[in-house]
C-alpha cells in the first residue's frame, strides 16, 4: 500500500467502475490489486512503528500465535483479530479492513457488543478499557477471563 498518495475510498471506485464504459479501462485506470491479509498486517506495523513483540504484548495473545499469524502459518478468530486491530493500534477503518481481508465480518453497528466495541475504538479506548466497557454492559469481553 502506498502511504504517499491519497487513499481512494472504496464507495469512490465503485462509483468510477460503474461509470467506466468497459472492465478493461477502468482496469487499466485503476489497477486494483489484491491486497493480502499477511501484506496488510505488515503494512500497520510499519505505519504504527511497532514490532510484532509490541503487539502480542498490547493485544494480550501470546506471542507466538501472533508470529504465526504475522507469518501466515494460521488465521485468527474474529476476538482475536479485532485484539489484534487493538495491538497495532487501528483505527475503525483500519479495523474492519483487518477483519474484512482477514476473511471475518466487520464489526456491525446493529449488534450490541460489535456497537460498543465501535464506540470504544473510535475514541481512543485501548483493549483493557474496551473490555471493561464491554463488562460494564452485560457483554463477553474480547480478551476471556480465565
Amino acid at each position: 500500500m502506498n502511504t504517499t498518495k491519497r487513499e481512494i475510498l472504496t464507495d469512490e471506485l465503485l462509483d468510477r467502475l460503474l461509470a467506466s464504459g468497459s472492465i478493461d479501462a477502468y482496469l487499466d485506470e485503476e489497477r486494483p490489486r489484491d491486497y493480502e491479509f499477511v501484506d496488510y498486517l505488515r503494512f500497520l506495523l510499519a505505519r504504527h512503528g511497532l514490532k510484532r513483540a509490541d503487539v502480542a504484548r498490547a493485544s494480550g495473545i501470546n506471542a507466538t500465535v501472533v508470529y504465526d499469524v504475522f507469518s501466515g502459518k494460521s488465521r485468527p478468530g474474529r476476538d482475536h483479530a479485532v485484539r489484534l486491530a487493538f495491538g497495532l493500534g487501528c483505527d475503525l477503518r483500519e479495523t474492519q479492513r483487518l477483519l474484512r481481508l482477514a476473511g471475518l465480518s466487520e464489526l456491525y453497528c446493529r449488534q450490541r457488543r460489535d456497537a460498543i466495541v465501535i464506540w470504544c475504538v473510535d475514541h481512543g479506548f485501548d483493549l483493557a478499557s474496551t473490555d471493561d466497557e464491554l463488562h460494564r454492559f452485560g457483554e463477553p469481553t474480547l480478551t476471556p477471563c480465565d
